[in-house]
């Protein structure tokens, strides 16, 4: 009886133990986010930082001088979360569903005039990577090959998840922005894949054997990755389309698919799952899915959550004794050889003849954040070679989380001066977003682009979106109720704001809580038939066009006179002239006073600062004169 009550009490302990563990990790992860959004940094910094504090750096403090959170379970102390490997898996199916959600947002149109760049950056940008990171760790560390290069494999990868926050809070030139974020998701699966050849070519001793295999090896994965991905993508597209998933299970389903391409495909060909799930996000991203963005937004909590715990986790996982390896200076030549020698290169020999300038291949090679990938890695291979005793393997998980911690802190804290200084941050905020999709919007935003105006929809109604979208202009599906638009890297340029839904709710809204953001050089609204009743000293300092037109009317005239005018203006008294007889007339709506240098002023009720003589013209829809 006392056995068994000693092994019941230290059941007990162990459940509650692992209990408070889990529910810890998730509120520091939760925290830790918290913290990254209100300090604008991204959050990996304070992710890992938690993890060190609670995990290694704990053995300092705690009274035991144990971890207060151990990942991986110890049969001798009778302490940890995972049990042998299983910490690993649970990492590969998490990075796999954060990779499928960064696939989901990868649009072909993005990547017009950049997209060689792109490909070669992945590429030749990779090899540069390989093989200088190799040179470099085996010279400056005196590391075997084999661990060298297994370092220069896991480096290769650059953070999605790093990237993001800065392409949120940095408005960097599109073409910049474009690169960094689609090189960073498409580089992960081939940074991984090289480090899985280089980490088999160790474990099963190299030689002819493994050369013969390594090319048949890598083959299988491209195919099994692109094939399985494009296939389960349009399997999924046509259960949806065809109504064969119930719209309460829509995300769970997906989740599932996206779970079973992975493990299916890295039983078909082993580590392949990474490129299948991003292949399937890409084409799924790409194809016109019913309510994809419930999916993306689900993903994207999702991913929110596993990246909080993951993080945590493997920051945790490092050892005491791993992070003294660090003390060593070597280590301080071997980071700065690669963020200062070897990007630069990687980056030029990529991009030569893309068009890029010289300041935006500068930018992007001093850009390279590692992530989770190469944290999730590392940190299995790093555990596999010091067990099986390999020489240098104990190297492997700390140099990594140098790489990774040292380019986030330093790519965070001064991306912003960088580009400032390099002069690929949009200076001017000259970009429109409109809030609606209605026919009007579409008329005016139309005519606003071919006068060369980054002009962006924005509208909640998916059909009105795909109409903006076939009419050539850019659009996207978004409930401004959340807080996704603020998300939006292609709306770091908006410095005007028009709200032209048919809801004065919804516009009163938008304006209130986007002016700051997206309307610092202006932020107007369609005014209500009320609105438009008052005295016109009484009227909104907001209000926008004709100030006797509201939504009904302004469309009712889209729709039957779906033309917009310019007509040449003498003097002010032409103008106001002009300004009498449109007000008079149903069928006419002035929209802008068009400047002599081919600049629009949207009108206001006080028109007296602009000096209004040859060369103006006054901008108006509806029925010519």
């Amino acid at each position: 009886f006392p056995s068994c009550q000693k092994r019941f009490y230290t059941r007990a302990r162990i459940f509650f133990q692992t209990m408070l563990e889990l529910g810890g990790i998730i509120i520091l992860g939760i925290f830790a986010q918290w913290l990254a959004w209100r300090f604008r940094v991204p959050s990996i910094l304070p992710l890992i930082i938690t993890g060190l504090i609670m995990g290694p750096l704990s053995t300092l403090w705690s009274a035991d001088g144990n971890k207060w959170i151990e990942p991986i379970f110890d049969e001798t102390t009778q302490e940890g979360l995972f049990p042998n490997r299983s910490l690993f898996y649970f990492v590969s199916l998490a990075i796999g569903i954060i990779l499928f959600e960064g696939g989901l947002t990868l649009k072909r149109s993005e990547i017009r005039g950049v997209g060689p760049a792109i490909l070669k950056l992945i590429t030749i940008g990779s090899l540069v990577t390989f093989v200088g990171g190799g040179l470099a760790a085996h010279f400056l560390m005196n590391l075997s090959w084999q661990i060298s290069f297994l370092f220069s494999g896991l480096i290769i990868v650059t953070g999605p998840t790093v990237i993001a926050p800065i392409l949120q809070n940095v408005p960097l030139t599109r073409n910049v922005a474009t690169v960094l974020k689609w090189e960073g998701i498409l580089i992960d699966p081939i940074g991984a894949l090289v480090a899985v050849l280089v980490f088999e070519f160790i474990v099963s001793g190299g030689g002819v054997s493994f050369t013969s295999t390594a090319l048949f090896t890598f083959l299988k994965i491209i195919v099994t990755g692109v094939v399985l991905g494009a296939g389960t993508a349009y399997g999924l597209f046509y259960l949806i389309k065809k109504e064969l998933v119930p719209h309460y299970l829509l995300n769970v389903f997906t989740l599932a698919l996206v779970l079973l391409a992975f493990v299916g495909s890295d039983a078909l060909a082993h580590e392949s799952g990474l490129l299948t799930v991003v292949i399937m996000g890409m084409v799924l991203g790409n194809l016109e899915v019913p309510r994809l963005k419930e999916i993306l937004s689900f993903k994207e909590s999702l991913s929110v959550l596993l990246i909080s715990v993951l993080f945590v986790l493997l920051a945790a996982n490092i050892d005491l004794k791993d992070l003294q390896l660090l003390l060593d200076v070597r280590e301080l030549w071997l980071f700065l050889f690669i963020v200062f020698i070897l990007g630069p290169v990687g980056v030029f020999l990529s991009t030569r003849g893309s068009g890029l300038s010289w300041a935006e291949k500068t930018f992007i090679s001093w850009m390279g954040p590692r992530g989770i990938v190469a944290a999730g890695v590392a940190s299995l291979f790093g555990l596999i070679l010091t067990t099986s005793g390999v020489p240098g393997g104990q190297y492997i998980t700390p140099l990594v989380f140098m790489i990774v911690l040292g380019t986030v802190l330093l790519n965070a804290t001064t991306a912003r001066a960088v580009a400032r200084s390099l002069g690929v941050i949009q200076s001017a905020s000259d970009g429109i977003l409109f809030i609606g999709a209605n026919q009007a919007a579409l008329l005016i935003a139309k005519y606003l682009q071919k006068t060369g105006r980054h002009v962006v929809l924005v509208d909640s109604n998916e059909t009105y979106v795909k109409n903006a979208v076939e009419e050539g202009l850019e659009a996207f599906n978004i409930n401004i109720y959340t807080d996704e638009l603020s998300e939006h890297f292609e709306l770091v340029d908006m410095g005007y704001l028009i709200a032209m839904t048919a809801s004065q709710q919804v516009n009163e809204y938008a304006v209130q809580k986007y002016q700051r953001l997206f309307g610092e050089k202006g932020t107007f609204r369609l005014l209500t038939a009320s609105e438009m009743r008052l005295h016109p000293e009484q009227l909104p300092a907001q209000g926008i066009f004709s100030y006797t037109d509201d939504f009904l009317n302004i469309n009712e005239v889209a729709r039957d006179y779906s033309e917009i005018h310019e007509e040449p203006l003498k003097d002010r008294a032409h103008f106001e002239k002009l300004m009498k007889q449109l007000s008079k007339e149903e069928n006419k709506i002035p929209l802008f006073l068009k400047m002599p240098d081919g600049f629009l002023e949207i009108l206001v009720p006080d028109m007296k600062k602009f000096p209004i003589g040859e060369g103006y013209a006054l901008v108006y829809l509806g029925q010519p004169l």
